[in-house]
Protein backbone atom coordinates (compact mmCIF):
# COMPACT_ATOMS: atom_id res chain seq x y z
CA UNK A 1 0.00 0.00 0.00
CA UNK A 2 2.65 2.10 0.86
CA UNK A 3 4.70 1.32 -2.19
CA UNK A 4 1.85 1.94 -4.34
CA UNK A 5 1.29 5.67 -2.54
CA UNK A 6 4.35 6.30 -3.11
CA UNK A 7 4.88 5.60 -7.15
CA UNK A 8 1.69 8.04 -6.84
CA UNK A 9 3.57 10.68 -5.44
CA UNK A 10 6.48 10.53 -7.66
CA UNK A 11 3.82 10.11 -10.89
CA UNK A 12 2.57 13.49 -9.52
CA UNK A 13 5.99 14.85 -9.50
CA UNK A 14 6.75 13.75 -12.81
CA UNK A 15 3.32 15.18 -14.55
CA UNK A 16 2.75 18.42 -12.64
CA UNK A 17 2.68 21.17 -15.33
CA UNK A 18 3.11 19.03 -17.87
CA UNK A 19 -1.15 18.56 -18.96
CA UNK A 20 0.04 21.05 -22.13
CA UNK A 21 2.53 19.96 -24.43
CA UNK A 22 6.37 21.31 -23.88
CA UNK A 23 8.33 23.19 -25.84
CA UNK A 24 11.23 22.15 -26.21
CA UNK A 25 10.06 17.62 -24.93
CA UNK A 26 11.79 16.93 -21.80
CA UNK A 27 13.20 13.57 -22.30
CA UNK A 28 13.59 12.07 -18.18
CA UNK A 29 16.78 9.74 -17.31
CA UNK A 30 16.89 8.63 -14.06
CA UNK A 31 19.78 6.42 -12.33
CA UNK A 32 21.08 4.41 -9.33
CA UNK A 33 23.46 6.63 -8.26
CA UNK A 34 24.71 9.82 -7.37
CA UNK A 35 26.11 12.42 -9.13
CA UNK A 36 29.66 12.06 -10.25
CA UNK A 37 29.35 8.35 -10.53
CA UNK A 38 30.18 6.00 -13.52
CA UNK A 39 26.33 6.07 -14.12
CA UNK A 40 25.89 9.74 -14.23
CA UNK A 41 28.63 10.06 -16.24
CA UNK A 42 26.62 8.41 -19.24
CA UNK A 43 23.56 9.64 -18.41
CA UNK A 44 24.92 13.58 -18.67
CA UNK A 45 27.35 12.36 -22.05
CA UNK A 46 24.07 11.07 -23.64
CA UNK A 47 22.28 14.47 -22.52
CA UNK A 48 24.90 16.53 -24.58
CA UNK A 49 24.90 14.39 -27.33
CA UNK A 50 20.80 13.96 -27.83
CA UNK A 51 21.05 18.09 -27.28
CA UNK A 52 23.59 18.92 -29.55
CA UNK A 53 22.51 16.47 -32.13
CA UNK A 54 19.23 17.74 -31.76
CA UNK A 55 20.10 21.14 -31.82
CA UNK A 56 17.98 22.12 -28.75
CA UNK A 57 14.66 20.35 -29.93
CA UNK A 58 14.91 18.10 -26.89
CA UNK A 59 15.59 18.63 -23.30
CA UNK A 60 17.46 15.95 -21.32
CA UNK A 61 17.21 15.90 -17.29
CA UNK A 62 18.79 13.51 -15.67
CA UNK A 63 17.58 12.52 -11.77
CA UNK A 64 20.31 11.02 -9.52
CA UNK A 65 19.81 7.97 -7.12
CA UNK A 66 17.01 9.05 -4.31
CA UNK A 67 15.42 11.70 -6.37
CA UNK A 68 12.22 9.50 -7.76
CA UNK A 69 13.20 6.60 -5.28
CA UNK A 70 14.47 3.51 -5.24
CA UNK A 71 15.58 1.09 -8.49
CA UNK A 72 12.55 -0.99 -8.16
CA UNK A 73 10.13 1.83 -8.34
CA UNK A 74 12.46 3.85 -11.23
CA UNK A 75 11.49 0.53 -13.31
CA UNK A 76 7.68 0.75 -12.75
CA UNK A 77 7.79 4.58 -13.44
CA UNK A 78 9.78 3.66 -16.56
CA UNK A 79 7.51 0.69 -17.72
CA UNK A 80 4.31 3.49 -17.50
CA UNK A 81 5.81 5.95 -19.45
CA UNK A 82 6.34 9.11 -16.30
CA UNK A 83 10.05 8.28 -17.57
CA UNK A 84 11.66 7.95 -20.64
CA UNK A 85 15.00 6.53 -20.00
CA UNK A 86 16.67 4.48 -16.90
CA UNK A 87 19.56 2.90 -15.53
CA UNK A 88 18.85 -0.93 -14.23
CA UNK A 89 21.12 -3.16 -12.86
CA UNK A 90 20.51 -6.89 -12.87
CA UNK A 91 20.32 -7.12 -8.98
CA UNK A 92 16.90 -5.20 -9.26
CA UNK A 93 15.84 -5.69 -12.54
CA UNK A 94 16.71 -9.42 -12.52
CA UNK A 95 13.14 -9.91 -10.37
CA UNK A 96 11.38 -8.72 -13.56
CA UNK A 97 13.43 -10.44 -15.75
CA UNK A 98 15.57 -13.60 -14.13
CA UNK A 99 17.53 -13.99 -16.87
CA UNK A 100 19.21 -11.20 -16.87
CA UNK A 101 20.74 -12.36 -13.42
CA UNK A 102 23.43 -14.07 -15.47
CA UNK A 103 25.29 -10.80 -15.25
CA UNK A 104 25.63 -11.37 -11.60
CA UNK A 105 27.33 -14.61 -11.48
CA UNK A 106 30.63 -14.92 -10.37
CA UNK A 107 33.72 -16.36 -13.18
CA UNK A 108 31.28 -16.56 -16.29
CA UNK A 109 33.07 -13.86 -17.79
CA UNK A 110 36.61 -13.01 -18.81
CA UNK A 111 39.42 -11.46 -17.12
CA UNK A 112 39.42 -9.31 -19.90
CA UNK A 113 37.24 -6.05 -20.36
CA UNK A 114 37.94 -6.00 -23.52
CA UNK A 115 36.68 -9.62 -24.36
CA UNK A 116 33.56 -8.79 -22.42
CA UNK A 117 32.67 -6.52 -24.29
CA UNK A 118 33.00 -8.02 -27.25
CA UNK A 119 31.07 -10.24 -25.86
CA UNK A 120 28.04 -8.21 -25.04
CA UNK A 121 27.90 -6.88 -28.53
CA UNK A 122 27.88 -10.49 -29.74
CA UNK A 123 24.70 -10.55 -31.78
CA UNK A 124 23.33 -13.74 -30.56
CA UNK A 125 23.69 -12.64 -27.21
CA UNK A 126 22.55 -9.00 -27.78
CA UNK A 127 19.51 -10.12 -29.66
CA UNK A 128 18.42 -12.61 -26.65
CA UNK A 129 18.72 -9.54 -23.96
CA UNK A 130 16.80 -7.01 -26.33
CA UNK A 131 13.99 -9.70 -26.45
CA UNK A 132 14.17 -10.27 -22.65
CA UNK A 133 13.54 -6.37 -21.90
CA UNK A 134 10.94 -5.89 -25.35
CA UNK A 135 8.84 -8.90 -23.43
CA UNK A 136 8.58 -6.66 -20.34
CA UNK A 137 7.71 -3.49 -22.12
CA UNK A 138 11.03 -1.91 -22.67
CA UNK A 139 14.00 -1.15 -25.06
CA UNK A 140 17.96 -2.22 -24.41
CA UNK A 141 19.96 0.56 -25.73
CA UNK A 142 23.19 -0.41 -23.66
CA UNK A 143 24.83 -2.98 -21.30
CA UNK A 144 28.14 -1.65 -19.99
CA UNK A 145 30.28 -2.17 -17.36
CA UNK A 146 31.13 -0.17 -14.59
CA UNK A 147 34.48 -1.51 -13.12
CA UNK A 148 35.47 -4.78 -11.73
CA UNK A 149 33.50 -5.45 -8.27
CA UNK A 150 35.96 -5.25 -5.28
CA UNK A 151 34.93 -6.65 -1.79
CA UNK A 152 35.72 -4.16 1.18
CA UNK A 153 36.13 -5.53 4.50
CA UNK A 154 37.42 -5.38 7.87
CA UNK A 155 39.84 -8.34 7.38
CA UNK A 156 42.08 -9.85 4.47
CA UNK A 157 40.00 -12.46 2.53
CA UNK A 158 42.13 -15.01 0.53
CA UNK A 159 39.77 -17.91 0.15
CA UNK A 160 36.06 -19.04 0.54
CA UNK A 161 37.31 -19.76 4.38
CA UNK A 162 37.83 -16.40 5.12
CA UNK A 163 34.31 -15.30 4.92
CA UNK A 164 33.17 -18.02 7.52
CA UNK A 165 31.20 -15.84 9.91
CA UNK A 166 31.46 -12.12 7.55
CA UNK A 167 28.00 -10.65 7.69
CA UNK A 168 28.09 -9.03 4.27
CA UNK A 169 25.80 -6.71 2.40
CA UNK A 170 24.43 -7.55 -0.92
CA UNK A 171 21.62 -6.40 -3.35
CA UNK A 172 18.46 -7.19 -2.76
CA UNK A 173 18.79 -9.99 -5.20
CA UNK A 174 18.65 -14.11 -4.33
CA UNK A 175 21.21 -14.90 -6.59
CA UNK A 176 23.35 -12.67 -5.23
CA UNK A 177 22.80 -13.74 -1.74
CA UNK A 178 23.40 -17.50 -3.07
CA UNK A 179 26.95 -16.26 -4.41
CA UNK A 180 28.55 -14.92 -1.58
CA UNK A 181 26.59 -18.07 1.06
CA UNK A 182 28.42 -20.43 -1.47
CA UNK A 183 31.45 -18.58 -0.12
CA UNK A 184 30.75 -19.38 3.28
CA UNK A 185 29.53 -15.48 3.65
CA UNK A 186 26.07 -14.37 5.76
CA UNK A 187 24.76 -12.78 3.11
CA UNK A 188 22.88 -9.68 4.28
CA UNK A 189 20.46 -7.60 1.69
CA UNK A 190 20.41 -3.88 2.18
CA UNK A 191 19.50 -0.27 0.42
CA UNK A 192 22.12 0.92 -1.53
CA UNK A 193 21.67 4.40 0.99
CA UNK A 194 22.09 1.88 4.26
CA UNK A 195 25.51 0.76 3.98
CA UNK A 196 27.72 3.15 5.64
CA UNK A 197 25.68 3.36 8.70
CA UNK A 198 25.00 -0.75 8.88
CA UNK A 199 29.18 -0.93 8.27
CA UNK A 200 30.14 2.08 10.87
CA UNK A 201 27.68 0.32 13.32
CA UNK A 202 29.07 -2.83 12.80
CA UNK A 203 25.01 -4.25 11.76
CA UNK A 204 27.48 -5.86 8.65
CA UNK A 205 31.53 -6.62 8.01
CA UNK A 206 31.81 -5.94 4.01
CA UNK A 207 30.15 -5.03 0.79
CA UNK A 208 30.81 -5.07 -2.93
CA UNK A 209 30.86 -2.61 -5.28
CA UNK A 210 32.66 -1.09 -7.89
CA UNK A 211 36.27 1.01 -6.55
CA UNK A 212 34.45 4.19 -7.83
CA UNK A 213 31.58 3.90 -6.04
CA UNK A 214 33.38 2.32 -2.65
CA UNK A 215 35.39 5.92 -3.04
CA UNK A 216 32.09 8.07 -3.56
CA UNK A 217 29.79 6.51 -0.87
CA UNK A 218 32.77 6.06 1.87
CA UNK A 219 32.78 2.86 2.74
CA UNK A 220 37.31 2.86 3.01
CA UNK A 221 36.12 5.15 6.23
CA UNK A 222 34.76 2.23 7.85
CA UNK A 223 36.26 -0.65 5.67
CA UNK A 224 39.97 -1.35 6.20
CA UNK A 225 40.68 -4.09 3.37
CA UNK A 226 39.79 -3.73 -0.57
CA UNK A 227 39.94 -7.17 -1.97
CA UNK A 228 40.25 -7.86 -5.63
CA UNK A 229 39.26 -11.59 -6.91
CA UNK A 230 38.36 -10.14 -10.17
CA UNK A 231 35.32 -12.22 -9.61
CA UNK A 232 32.61 -10.16 -11.30
CA UNK A 233 32.18 -6.55 -13.27
CA UNK A 234 29.03 -4.95 -12.06
CA UNK A 235 27.03 -4.67 -15.05
CA UNK A 236 23.98 -2.36 -15.83
CA UNK A 237 21.56 -1.46 -18.78
CA UNK A 238 20.61 1.88 -20.23
CA UNK A 239 17.20 1.39 -21.31
CA UNK A 240 14.10 3.39 -22.55
CA UNK A 241 10.05 2.63 -22.41
CA UNK A 242 8.97 0.59 -25.80
CA UNK A 243 6.43 2.25 -26.78
CA UNK A 244 8.37 6.19 -26.67
CA UNK A 245 11.36 4.71 -28.47
CA UNK A 246 8.93 3.34 -31.29
CA UNK A 247 6.87 6.46 -31.08
CA UNK A 248 9.92 8.35 -31.79
CA UNK A 249 10.14 9.84 -35.35
CA UNK A 250 12.64 8.68 -37.61
CA UNK A 251 15.27 11.84 -37.19
CA UNK A 252 14.69 11.14 -33.01
CA UNK A 253 15.72 7.36 -33.18
CA UNK A 254 18.75 9.18 -34.88
CA UNK A 255 19.43 10.76 -31.92
CA UNK A 256 19.19 8.35 -29.52
CA UNK A 257 20.99 5.44 -31.42
CA UNK A 258 24.01 7.57 -32.59
CA UNK A 259 24.43 9.10 -29.01
CA UNK A 260 23.91 5.50 -27.57
CA UNK A 261 26.37 3.74 -29.96
CA UNK A 262 29.08 7.25 -29.16
CA UNK A 263 28.74 6.38 -25.42
CA UNK A 264 29.98 2.84 -25.72
CA UNK A 265 33.93 3.86 -26.11
CA UNK A 266 33.37 6.70 -23.66
CA UNK A 267 31.82 5.13 -21.04
CA UNK A 268 34.67 1.92 -20.87
CA UNK A 269 37.22 4.71 -20.85
CA UNK A 270 35.02 6.79 -18.37
CA UNK A 271 34.79 3.86 -15.74
CA UNK A 272 38.32 2.49 -15.84
CA UNK A 273 39.85 6.01 -15.16
CA UNK A 274 36.83 6.98 -12.58
CA UNK A 275 38.24 3.23 -10.83
CA UNK A 276 41.99 3.83 -10.84
CA UNK A 277 41.89 7.77 -9.97
CA UNK A 278 39.23 6.78 -7.04
CA UNK A 279 41.92 4.34 -5.90
CA UNK A 280 44.14 7.09 -5.65
CA UNK A 281 41.61 9.40 -3.75
CA UNK A 282 41.10 6.47 -0.89
CA UNK A 283 44.73 5.64 -0.49
CA UNK A 284 45.44 9.17 0.18
CA UNK A 285 42.49 9.84 2.50
CA UNK A 286 43.11 6.57 4.06
CA UNK A 287 46.97 5.96 4.17
CA UNK A 288 46.28 2.37 6.30
CA UNK A 289 43.99 1.02 3.39
CA UNK A 290 45.12 -2.73 2.88
CA UNK A 291 45.20 -3.98 -0.76
CA UNK A 292 45.40 -7.30 -1.74
CA UNK A 293 45.12 -9.02 -4.97
CA UNK A 294 44.00 -12.36 -4.96
CA UNK A 295 46.80 -14.78 -6.41
CA UNK A 296 45.62 -16.55 -9.98
CA UNK A 297 45.50 -20.14 -7.18
CA UNK A 298 43.72 -18.46 -4.91
CA UNK A 299 41.26 -17.24 -7.51
CA UNK A 300 40.87 -20.64 -8.50
CA UNK A 301 39.18 -21.66 -4.85
CA UNK A 302 36.78 -19.06 -5.14
CA UNK A 303 36.16 -19.88 -9.31
CA UNK A 304 35.50 -23.71 -8.02
CA UNK A 305 32.99 -22.64 -5.07
CA UNK A 306 30.86 -20.55 -7.43
CA UNK A 307 30.17 -22.83 -9.84
CA UNK A 308 26.91 -24.38 -8.19
CA UNK A 309 25.22 -21.12 -7.67
CA UNK A 310 24.78 -21.64 -11.69
CA UNK A 311 22.94 -24.48 -11.09
CA UNK A 312 20.34 -22.51 -8.80
CA UNK A 313 20.21 -19.55 -11.92
CA UNK A 314 19.20 -22.28 -13.89
CA UNK A 315 16.50 -22.70 -11.69
CA UNK A 316 15.10 -19.11 -11.08
CA UNK A 317 15.70 -18.10 -14.92
CA UNK A 318 14.33 -21.20 -16.14
CA UNK A 319 15.28 -23.04 -19.88
CA UNK A 320 15.90 -19.56 -21.58
CA UNK A 321 18.26 -18.58 -18.90
CA UNK A 322 20.43 -21.76 -18.84
CA UNK A 323 20.14 -21.10 -22.53
CA UNK A 324 21.93 -17.42 -22.35
CA UNK A 325 24.46 -18.78 -19.93
CA UNK A 326 25.56 -21.48 -22.17
CA UNK A 327 26.21 -19.22 -25.28
CA UNK A 328 28.20 -16.51 -22.95
CA UNK A 329 30.32 -19.12 -21.77
CA UNK A 330 31.05 -20.64 -25.12
CA UNK A 331 31.25 -16.52 -26.35
CA UNK A 332 33.86 -16.09 -23.72
CA UNK A 333 35.85 -18.96 -24.47
CA UNK A 334 35.91 -18.30 -28.28
CA UNK A 335 37.11 -14.90 -28.51
CA UNK A 336 39.35 -15.14 -25.85
CA UNK A 337 40.78 -18.51 -27.98
CA UNK A 338 40.75 -16.21 -31.13
CA UNK A 339 42.04 -13.22 -29.20
CA UNK A 340 45.57 -15.21 -28.25
CA UNK A 341 45.73 -16.77 -32.13
CA UNK A 342 46.24 -13.29 -33.22
CA UNK A 343 48.72 -12.75 -30.33
CA UNK A 344 50.45 -15.52 -31.50
CA UNK A 345 50.97 -14.78 -34.85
Amino acid sequence: MIRRILIAVLLVLLTTGCHRKLDPPVWRFAIEETSGSVQDAYAQKFKELVEEKSGGKVIVKVYPYGTLGTSDQLSELLYNGSLQFAMASPGHIGKMIPEVQVLLLHYVFSDDEEVNRKVLKSPEIKNEFNQLFADKGFEMLSVFSEGWQVWSTNKPIKSPQDFAGVKFRVMTSPLLMAAYEAYGASSTPLAYSEVYSALQLKMIDGQVNPVFAIEEMSFYEVNDHLIFANQAQFYTTCLTNKKFYENLTAEEKAWVDESIEELSDYIAETQARFNEERLHVIQEKNPDIKIVELTPQERAAFRQASVPVREQFKAIAGERGGELLETILKEVERIESEKDRKASE
